[in-house]
Order: C-alpha cells, then sequence, then structure tokens
C-alpha cells in the first residue's frame, strides 16, 4: 500500500514515534501548519461523517462498494493522526484536539465495523467449508511453498483475484488501525472471526474436546474409527490449517519494525491455541487408558503421525507463546511410547504364560506361532517409530550369540528393535519346544517342529523382517528346519527302511517283502493325518523320501521279485503313489482308512 502523502512543511514521524518537536517558527510558519490541520481535520470530518451515517445493518459496504474512496478515508484517518499529533505538540487542550479525536473513535469505529465484516463474508474463502475429512486429504502443503490464497484450488481467476482484494483491504485496515493506536481493538476482531473459522474447520476434521473420562468410556470399534479420523485430522491440521493462519496472520500484521510486530504471533497463538491444545491432546488421553497388545497397532499410528508432523509442529508453535501447544505434542508422544513399551512387555508376558496342553492335530503350526508372527510382522511395518521408542530401554536378555555370527560387520550391529524381535521369536520358539513333548510320537514331535520353524523363517523372510534379522538368523534357523525334518524322516522311516537289509539273500527275500509290506503300511497310515502345511517343504520332504524308501526299495524289488508273486504287493511305482498322499493332514482323508492297501 503506498504511503500516505504528507501534507507538513515537515516530513511525518514513523508510527508510534514521540511527537513531533517542531522548531521555532515565525506566524507565517504557524498559521500554514494550522491551516493544513485545519484541512485534514475537515477532509476527515467530512469522510468519517458521511460512512459512519450509513446503518452498520445495511449491506453496502465502504470498502466492497466504494474501493476509491475507502482508500480516501484510510488516508484522511492517517491525516487526522498527524493533525493530532501535531496539536498534542502546540496545545493538548486545544478544542481541535477533542473535534479531532472524537472523530477518530467514530473512524475507528467504522474500520472495526468493516473489518469484521470483511473476515465474516469471506471466512469460507479461507478454507474452512472445503477442510473436510473426505476432501483434504491430497490438499496439503508444507509451510515453505504454502501461499494462503491457494487454499482453494477450486476458485477461478476472478475469485482468486477478489481473495487477494480482500487480503489487502484487511492488511489496510490493520495497519490504518494500528497506526492510530488502535491495535488491540484490530486484533480482537480479527482473534473472533478467524478463531471460529479455525473451531469450525477442526470441528468439521472430526476433532472435538473428549475427556479423559469420555475416551475411556468408549468401545474400541468407535474409538479405533476417532483415532483414524485424528490422524488424517492432523495432517491436515498441521500442512495446511495452521500453517495458513500463520500465513494470513504474518501478511495482514506484517508491520515495520515497531513495539507492534508481534501482533501476528499474538494473534496466530490465540487462534490456534484452543484447538491445537485439543487436537494434541487426543493420543495422551488415548495412551492413559487401559491397553491392551491388540491395540499397539493403533498406537503406533498416533506415535508416527506425531513423530512424522513434529519438525513442522515445532516449527509453527515453537514461540514462547504458543509454548503450552509444543508441551502437549511432547507429553503425547512420551506418554505414547509409554504405553508401547508397556503392551510389548505385556506381549512377551503373555507368550511366556502360554500353558495350553492340547498338541495340534498333525503336528501342524501352533496358533501361538501364527499368532506371534502376525504380530511381529505386523510390528515390523513400525520399525522406525519402535527404534525410536526403545532407543532409551534397557537391552534385551538375548544371547549375543543368537543374532551375532562369525560374518557379522562389526561396523554395523544390530540395532535394538532388531534385538526385541528377535528376542520375542526366540520366546515362541522356546514355548514350541515344551510343547513339541505333548507329542507321544517322537517322529511327529520333530515334525511339528519343523513346520513350526519352517512358518517362522518364510514370515521372516517374505517380509522386512528379513533386513532387520538379517541374512545370518535366516541362514542360522533355515538350517535347524533341515536339521528337524532330517530327524522326523529317521524317527518315522527307520523301520521301514531297516526292513530291507544291506546284503539281504535270496533265502530271506520272502520274509524281507513282508516285513516291508507291514512297516510300509503302517507307516503311512499313521503319517496320513500328519501334515505339512508348507507345500515346498512337503514337496522336499517326498522327495527325500522318494531317494531314501523308493530307491532302496526299487533296487531289492528289481533284483528278488521273480517268483515271488504272493508277497509282493507293491511296485516303486505303487510306493510313489502312497508317499504323495500322506503328510496332507485332513485335506484329503479324515481317518486311517483312507489308505486302501492291497491285500494278500
Amino acid at each position: 500500500m503506498p504511503k500516505p502523502r504528507s501534507f507538513f512543511f515537515f516530513k511525518p514521524p514513523p508510527p508510534k514515534s514521540p511527537p513531533p518537536q517542531l522548531p521555532p517558527s515565525s506566524p507565517q510558519n504557524q498559521t500554514f501548519s494550522d491551516a493544513i490541520v485545519d484541512e485534514n481535520i475537515e477532509t476527515a470530518h467530512s469522510l468519517i461523517t458521511k460512512w459512519n451515517s450509513i446503518s452498520t445493518s445495511s449491506n453496502y459496504s465502504l470498502f466492497t462498494n466504494s474501493p476509491q474512496e475507502a482508500k480516501q478515508y484510510l488516508n484522511a484517518v492517517k491525516r487526522l493522526q498527524y493533525a493530532m499529533m501535531y496539536l498534542i505538540a502546540r496545545d493538548s487542550t486545544s478544542q481541535k484536539l477533542i473535534k479531532a479525536q472524537s472523530l477518530m473513535k467514530l473512524a475507528m469505529k467504522k474500520l472495526e465495523t468493516e473489518f469484521y465484516r470483511i473476515l465474516s463474508h469471506n471466512r469460507n474463502r479461507y478454507g474452512s467449508k472445503s477442510l473436510s475429512v473426505e476432501s483434504t486429504v491430497d490438499r496439503q502443503r508444507s509451510f515453505n511453498s504454502f501461499k494462503f490464497s491457494d487454499i482453494d484450488d477450486e476458485f477461478s481467476d476472478e475469485d482468486s483475484s477478489s481473495l487477494t482484494t480482500v487480503e489487502s483491504n484487511l492488511k489496510a485496515i490493520a495497519e490504518c488501525m494500528i497506526f492510530t493506536g488502535y491495535s488491540k481493538e484490530c486484533a480482537n476482531v480479527y482473534v473472533i472471526v478467524r478463531k471460529s473459522i479455525m473451531d469450525e474447520a477442526l470441528y468439521n476434521l472430526g476433532v472435538e474436546k473428549v475427556s479423559f473420562s469420555q475416551v475411556q468410556k468408549m468401545d474400541w470399534e468407535f474409538l479405533e474409527w476417532k483415532i483414524k479420523c485424528w490422524i488424517n485430522a492432523v495432517k491436515v491440521a498441521v500442512n495446511t490449517l495452521f500453517p495458513g493462519e500463520r500465513i494470513l496472520c504474518n501478511y495482514i500484521f506484517d508491520m515495520p519494525e515497531t513495539a507492534e510486530r508481534n501482533i501476528a504471533y499474538s494473534c496466530f497463538t490465540e487462534i490456534c491455541k484452543e484447538g491445537a491444545i485439543m487436537l494434541f491432546g487426543f493420543p495422551e488421553n488415548v495412551a492413559k487408558c487401559k491397553n491392551s497388545p491388540e491395540k499397539m497397532f493403533r498406537i503406533l499410528d498416533l506415535y508416527e503421525a506425531i513423530s512424522d508432523n513434529v519438525l513442522q509442529i515445532e516449527s509453527l508453535f515453537a514461540s514462547d507463546s504458543t509454548s503450552p501447544i509444543s508441551a502437549q505434542v511432547i507429553t503425547s508422544e512420551l506418554r505414547l511410547g509409554e504405553s508401547v513399551r508397556t503392551m510389548l512387555t505385556d506381549f512377551e508376558s503373555a507368550i511366556q504364560k502360554e500353558t495350553s496342553k492340547i498338541p495340534v492335530p498333525g503336528g501342524g503350526i501352533h496358533p501361538l506361532t501364527r499368532y506371534v508372527m502376525n504380530y511381529i510382522s505386523l510390528l515390523n511395518d513400525y520399525s522406525d517409530a519402535l527404534s525410536d521408542i526403545f532407543s532409551d530401554w534397557p537391552q534385551t536378555p538375548l544371547p549375543e550369540s543368537y543374532y551375532k555370527s562369525p560374518s557379522h560387520d562389526e561396523d554395523n550391529p544390530p540395532s535394538e528393535i532388531s534385538k526385541r524381535l528377535s528376542w520375542l521369536i526366540l520366546s515362541v520358539l522356546c514355548k514350541l519346544d515344551g510343547k513339541s513333548e505333548l507329542y507321544k510320537d517322537i517322529a511327529l514331535s520333530y515334525l511339528f517342529l519343523a513346520n513350526n520353524m519352517q512358518y517362522v523363517v518364510v514370515k521372516v523372510r517374505n517380509s522386512n523382517l528379513g533386513f532387520i534379522l538379517g541374512e545370518d538368523w535366516l541362514t542360522k534357523h533355515e538350517m535347524k528346519v533341515k536339521e528337524y525334518v532330517s530327524k522326523y524322516e529317521r524317527m518315522a522311516w527307520s523301520k521301514v527302511l531297516s526292513s530291507i537289509p544291506e546284503n539281504p539273500t535270496a533265502e530271506n527275500a520272502s520274509v524281507i517283502f513282508q516285513n516291508f509290506n507291514l512297516a510300509f503300511e503302517e507307516a503311512c497310515r499313521t503319517q496320513c493325518l500328519w501334515v505339512v502345511p508348507d507345500p515346498r517343504m512337503r514337496d522336499e520332504i517326498k522327495e527325500s523320501l522318494d531317494l531314501k524308501v523308493v530307491d532302496k526299495y526299487r533296487e531289492f524289488y528289481m533284483k528278488y521279485r521273480v517268483g515271488l508273486d504272493l508277497v509282493v504287493r507293491y511296485s516303486p511305482e505303487d510306493l510313489k503313489h502312497y508317499l504323495s498322499e500322506i503328510l496332507c493332514g485332513s485335506v484329503l482323508s479324515h481317518s486311517r482308512d483312507h489308505f486302501k492297501f492291497k491285500v494278500w
């Protein structure tokens, strides 16, 4: 806005400077100055009384309907202020000064009304109308690149031009009111209108004041929905609402280096403080509730939403005047971290306290294995947040040899979160060792261990857990799976394999065939109800049995079957067929009678 033209023979002082001390002047100079003062007062009187005579209830606005005269009005008010300063320096009790002061009060009342009118009539053009949960997800902007006039991208060029005019009018009125000493009145009007807009926008985003007791009484489904709404709301508020408000405050109250320069900060604080504390206080109330391990992931979502936006929050609310907001953010983040640590500790304890005594049918995957590994896989998605939360926590009691191998990189030691996840897996594997003892058949107990270890390894390898735990961890546990499978094969098929001696003879071939038939049939009947859920591991076991059982039998069969048709019940192909149907559990069979072997 151009600076007002001076009508004095001296240069007018800057805003809020001491009244000018006139040099000794001749009667002619005094008469000329007095004449200019009189002219300024009369000009101001003409414009001020004209516009103050128009009813405040009228839709006719000085700045909207008469923009040129609005400029004249502001210039007249500023010249009136210069005249008052001149009169105070010459005669602080003059009737001219009293008249000028009366006119100034009327002018400020009018400008205050116009300021309120412009703000109120353009409230929706500043974003509150369109900032709802559904319409704002893709409209977040960084603070550095944010322009307040860009909030509503659907404005036409004409609308944008109008919005620029609105901002300019608000800035011009604010400058005038602050220059004349009415900064408090101007700021009060601005805060009243803009705070209502901010509160409305936050309400549209689903932000409302809820106490701890109210949060505590919410059922989990509803609270989970509230958390999801909050996560979206905090992104929009931190990246759009609050930065937009701060930019508008800075623009309208961008004053020269004066004592009034903090008006923008004060207004921004008053407008956002209540809503921001309400917004950032919600996670603290959630964290204070009693939370079970199943609720861990929503708590982590809240933590991430704060930590992901903490730099932006600090840039917006770093001043002393907004410290309660920053303090609330820090408190909520700390509370959430404490809640996560408590829940993970409870989760570890729940694993160790699991005491089910019913063996899983067929040696399949234990529910504990599924639950824990699925849980850990989901935890892995929050590895950054968890690393931050557990950075200062005591280390796990995990043996160093468990996660450290000779090839381990000394310059890149395992993170605390990788140790904790390893510890959780070790805890469940230890529980599984104990549960394997529930099986009376030793071969089945090894198959149970192989199945569950394989499930763990696949979960780790097929997720980011593999990157956290490392290739050494995977290799070590894959070898453990093979060890369990080898022990299963040895225990389950030793009787079948031993039925064919290393050096058979024709004299005992008949007895050998009979012994083999009985051992093989018993093994198949038993293992038809056993299960290997992992198809790849199941195929590998069957290939191994083909090599060990079928090939050994084929060699004996080809050499001694002639003349023994009564005792030779199976060809090598028959054995392959029967072996293809074992380890499928109830998928292909429902009882041991599924296998219909040949009869004598």
